[in-house]
């Protein structure tokens, strides 16, 4: 029985395995009526038919920390309990096992994860990361999260995000297009310019988007509007590099308008996580007149009490050791701890780097006026509780990290009318964007007297909630 599994690579161990958890999937599976999709990988195999096997997390459908934000707003919406249930959970889930032929001859197994949230609104839009920590459970939090982002941005997308479970720094470039190839083969039935538009994410950058587009086109004739964030020579956008970053500093501008806190100029920033995001958010506060004072990764932080040269340390840590290529051996800075950086007085906290950033008891430490988020979910609601009760205003990530969304979607546009933008143009649409989305907020912020947070929840759900009735659902 297990001798079916041997052509693909699989150990009798893990097949045993595979077939006893196949079981506990149908009984999941049956409890919580999810629809789950595979990659026709398995199609053809008589030992497992259709659900050959289940998606590791025994987690629930639209659990996690967005959940709690969502649950807040939904005190301040009219929605009934069969639409509020449809809203929370996926749409559906696609688990497949992508099988490759390494390197060195031998033959393994990679899980991957797509979770398509919701499509009132439009195409699900979501990136894909590489990670070695990826599973079901975190896409379905971050697939909810691309839902009400888009829509807070008002952009006509729904929400969706995937994964490949592995490491990709052990994987050769060879490998990763092999398992960027094999993904489009198993899941191309259910993407698509009108369905799922996938994106980059962590350690998925415009590479591997060129892959995704190559291989889907060789089913699909020519579709560049099937991915965003490809290069702009393979018919990207100009902007989408630092769109993220960018869209941060314009939610920072408009935060401190609507809050009459001044100007970006002169005002005290520390970023934590300089990577893509940090490091072009850093770049374009430092144009703007503001002064970023510290920044980090995951070694440590520095800090420079009159302001850091923010080009002279991207030259830094783009130069070739010893000359540089470190952030902590910055000659203009001085060295810090994380704790440090996060008691340190500054008038905006922005959090880019990972999920979960900000908890208790860093909301506890941090001494600043104002957080933007401009990670995914950088904090947790006990931490989001401290905020609140000290006063600290937080610009939710669901705007404030809304500019790379705003671009793929221009970019979108342009590929499906096949011509480009210039770049001012890109960048002009994308500030119209950012600025048309907050006022919203802001005013049911101060309407309903609910934080940003509560507020930007609440629009979303609204946005998303309009669209469905006029549909057909919920009455």
């Amino acid at each position: 029985m297990l001798g079916a599994f041997a052509r693909f690579g699989l150990s009798a161990k893990s097949s045993a395995q595979r077939i006893t958890s196949l079981s506990s999937f149908t009984a999941r599976w049956q409890s919580t009526k999810r629809e789950t999709c595979f990659g026709d990988i398995f199609d053809s195999d008589p030992l497992t038919g259709k659900q050959p096997q289940p998606a590791p997390s025994q987690n629930t459908p639209g659990s996690g920390d967005d959940n709690v934000y969502l649950q807040e707003a939904l005190q301040h919406v009219d929605i009934d309990a069969a639409l509020e249930q449809f809203l929370l959970r996926p749409q559906r889930e696609i688990h497949v096992e992508l099988v490759i032929t390494m390197d060195n001859g031998e033959v393994e197994s990679f899980n991957a994860y797509r979770v398509q949230h919701n499509n009132f609104r439009g195409p699900y839009k979501g990136g894909y990361r590489l990670a070695p920590d990826v599973d079901m459970q975190e896409m379905r939090r971050l697939a909810s999260l691309m839902t009400w982002k888009t829509s807070v941005m008002n952009i006509p997308f729904g929400g969706a995000k995937g994964g490949i479970c592995c490491e990709p720094k052990l994987l050769s470039q060879r490998e990763l297009e092999r398992l960027t190839r094999k993904l489009v083969q198993h899941t191309r039935s259910m993407m698509g310019p009108y369905i799922d538009i996938p994106g980059p994410e962590i350690s998925a950058g415009s590479r591997m988007m060129s892959w995704l587009f190559d291989e889907y086109s060789k089913y699909k004739r020519f579709s560049p509007a099937c991915v965003t964030g490809k290069p702009v020579d393979l018919h990207g956008s100009h902007g989408r590099e630092y769109a993220t970053g960018r869209g941060a500093v314009l939610a920072t501008r408009e935060l401190l308008l609507h809050a009459h806190a001044g100007k970006i100029a002169h005002k005290d920033f520390i970023i934590q996580g300089f990577g893509n995001v940090g490091a072009w958010a850093a770049e374009m506060l430092h144009v703007r007149g503001g002064r970023v004072l510290c920044v980090s990764d995951r070694d440590g932080a520095i800090h420079n009490e009159q302001r850091l040269d923010i080009h002279a340390l991207r030259r830094h840590l783009n130069a070739v050791p010893p000359f540089g290529g470190s952030l902590l051996s910055f000659p203009g800075g001085t060295k810090i701890t994380h704790d440090e950086m996060f008691s340190m007085p500054c008038d905006v906290f922005i959090p880019a780097a990972t999920s979960n950033a900000i908890t208790e008891t860093v909301a506890k430490q941090l001494n600043c006026n104002f957080v933007v988020e401009a990670a995914n979910g950088p904090t947790t609601p006990a931490g989001d509780a401290v905020l609140r009760d000290r006063g600290i205003i937080v610009c939710p990530d669901i705007y404030a990290s809304g500019g790379g969304v705003a671009v793929s979607w221009l970019e979108w546009v342009q590929n499906l009318q096949n011509f480009r933008w210039e770049e001012e143009e890109v960048n002009r649409k994308m500030d119209r964007l950012m600025t048309d989305a907050l006022d919203p907020v802001w005013k049911l912020h101060e309407q309903k007297h609910v934080p940003l947070r509560t507020a930007a929840f609440v629009y979303a759900l609204e946005n998303v909630i309009k669209v469905a009735k006029a549909r057909g659902y919920g009455g």
